[in-house]
């Protein structure tokens, strides 16, 4: 498979794409993806872990430690764990949500999709997330998997990033605009 040079460009992108070759070379490239997913969502939720992940003040052994302590907890592969102990090694914890972004898109192009990143006000359902990949699907003719967050600002509506391009539909966008538009 060939990746894309500005992937391979960044730390997080060499990273990544290791961790993706290797996930390919052992055909665990779902098993890789559903823990990195698990990751995200601890990191999202934990603000413990998130401190953890992003210091770079904590030794190499206590960040490994705690990190496979995390792993187990989380149920990650035991490829995503040994590649989270190398990152703690490595000093390079901080990357991981690059990491995380990048691995979904090496992924996703692997399986001849587009990553789509959706920023929603609220969780979305299975039902709105189908319709949303459906309605993606036909506006760029191309599989779509999408990789969801939530930011209450917004209000309403999303924001959708699938390359460069961005379609922000918030409802925070609309009355920003809408305040702008009146002070004239």
């Amino acid at each position: 498979m060939e990746t894309s040079g500005g992937i391979q460009a960044s730390l997080s992108g060499r990273y990544a794409t290791a961790l993706f070759e290797l996930a390919r070379d052992t055909r665990s490239i779902d098993a890789v993806e559903a823990s990195l997913g698990r990751v995200r969502e601890a990191l999202a939720q934990s603000d413990e872990f998130a401190a953890l992940v992003a210091s770079p003040v904590i030794s190499r052994a206590a960040a490994a430690k705690a990190v496979a302590a995390a792993a187990e907890m989380i149920d990650v592969d035991d490829t995503t764990g040994k590649f989270l102990g190398v990152l703690a090694d490595n000093r390079r914890l901080p990357q991981l949500p690059a990491i995380i972004r990048a691995f979904r898109d090496l992924a996703a192009r692997h399986r001849g999709e587009t990553t789509a990143e959706v920023t929603s006000a609220h969780p979305l359902s299975d039902d709105q997330v189908d319709a949303l990949k459906q309605q993606l699907r036909t506006r760029i003719e191309t599989d779509v998997s999408v990789d969801l967050s939530v930011d209450p600002a917004l209000l309403g509506g999303l924001v959708v990033k699938i390359g460069s391009q961005m379609i922000d539909s918030s409802i925070r966008t609309r009355l920003n605009t809408l305040a702008h538009a009146m002070k004239g």
